[in-house]
């Protein structure tokens, strides 16, 4: 066993605790990071590592098992083994972002492979699997991923890999992950989770079934919206297929890697993730609630009300809160959505999610035509601000 797999099965049992420490919650994992202190200094806060390559011995072996870091940077290793003990998982990769983890596990699998996708899902990976999956020559099913009955008529025709957002971007559709699970497996593929909206603080997709799970860390694994960074962990059942050995390889070979600083701050920002995410859901909650019913706002999407599509399989499967993504589509159609969002002064206009700050974005005009998402539509990222004066800002915007 070389060194560095020592190592990285050190911070792993570190992070994951031994005995009675295996017991600790997921907020407790998180703030701690792996726990470990550094050996050389007693820093608690551990080291950047920013060297691109390692020294060879006499006999020009690599006995530390590092050569170069697009494949073996010693910056990822804690953050790594965080995000595993946080998934319930086997191993876990760093990406330089969510859409190269993903699009690394797709050209992963073999020639003329077929993936089922959800119909509505996060924008560029959909465009990603139209305008580059398929002209490869991977097949790319699109099915309504809320109707379980709908992927299993997807799967009569074959898969490798059934891919599923969960809650899903931007319409917020809950998908039973462990029936998901069920019939992928069944039908012989595999199947991987975008847990970017859920975090594991509040699904880990592994536990009901799913062999791969992915974040765009850029968002709230982060939660600061100053990183790019994805991220790919693999259930212990299926760490040693080869599709996840191919991933790896093709990870070090396109060089889809991340750089150590921003390793560092991923590391950081998933101390905070706990109470982040707490937050974020008690206020999106808040405003779920204060707004249903109202006659200004044609519809609230968010998974926690009671009278949401899937509100029964979210509360099975979302442990702690509902998470801090909720839309909002405002009566009056395109026109008043876009106007009612310009009016706005805490909610920044801003793509992205899961940041400290709240956001809101009109998806329409900016997926274009073919976008799914209803034109009337306004997206919001809830972010960790006092929700009386979230609720202030949304309530002025929209006009009486």
């Amino acid at each position: 066993m070389t060194d560095k797999t020592v190592a990285a099965s050190s911070l792993v049992s570190a992070a994951a605790g031994t005995g009675s420490e295996t017991s600790y919650a997921r907020a407790t994992h998180a703030a701690r990071g792996t726990g470990r202190v550094d050996a050389a200094t007693g820093a608690v806060v551990p080291p950047i590592h920013v060297s691109t390559t390692f020294e060879r011995a006499a006999d020009l072996s690599y006995p530390r098992g590092r050569v170069y870091s697009r494949a073996d940077s010693a910056a990822y290793d804690e953050p790594e083994a965080v995000l595993t003990t946080l998934e319930g998982g086997a191993e876990s990769m760093l990406f330089a972002s969510g859409m190269a983890a993903a699009a690394t596990l797709f050209q992963a699998l073999p020639q003329g492979a077929r993936i089922v996708a959800p119909e509505v899902m996060y924008w560029g990976l959909r465009k990603w699997l139209i305008d580059v999956a398929r002209p490869a020559g991977i097949g790319v099913a699109f099915v309504d991923m809320t109707d379980m009955a709908a992927l299993a008529g997807a799967l009569d025709g074959g898969a490798d890999l059934v891919w599923i957002e969960t809650p899903s971007n931007p319409l917020w559709g809950v998908t039973d992950i462990a029936e998901a699970a069920r019939l992928a497996h069944r039908a012989g593929a595999v199947l991987a989770v975008d847990n970017t909206v859920a975090t594991p603080i509040l699904t880990r997709p592994i536990e009901h079934g799913a062999d791969i799970v992915m974040h765009s860390a850029t968002k709230y694994l982060n939660g600061h919206s100053d990183v790019l960074a994805g991220t790919l962990t693999v259930s212990a059942g299926a760490a040693g297929d080869p599709l996840w050995q191919r991933t790896r390889m093709l990870r070090g070979m396109n060089g889809a890697v991340l750089g150590p600083f921003e390793a560092w701050l991923l590391l950081r920002g998933m101390r905070t993730l706990a109470i982040r995410v707490d937050r974020a859901s008690a206020n999106a909650a808040a405003i779920a609630r204060h707004f249903s019913g109202d006659p200004r706002v044609r519809a609230i999407l968010y998974p926690g009300l009671p009278d949401f599509p899937g509100h029964d399989i979210a509360a099975r499967q979302m442990t702690g809160g509902f998470g801090g993504m909720l839309s909002l589509c405002v009566a009056g159609g395109r026109d008043a959505a876009i106007d009612m969002a310009g009016r706005l002064r805490l909610f920044a206009r801003a793509t992205s999610l899961g940041g400290v700050e709240s956001l809101i974005e009109h998806r329409a005009s900016i997926e274009g035509p073919t976008s799914p998402v209803p034109d009337d539509l306004l997206r919001v990222s809830v972010g960790i601000e006092d929700v009386g004066d979230l609720i202030a800002d949304l309530d002025r915007a929209l006009g009486r």
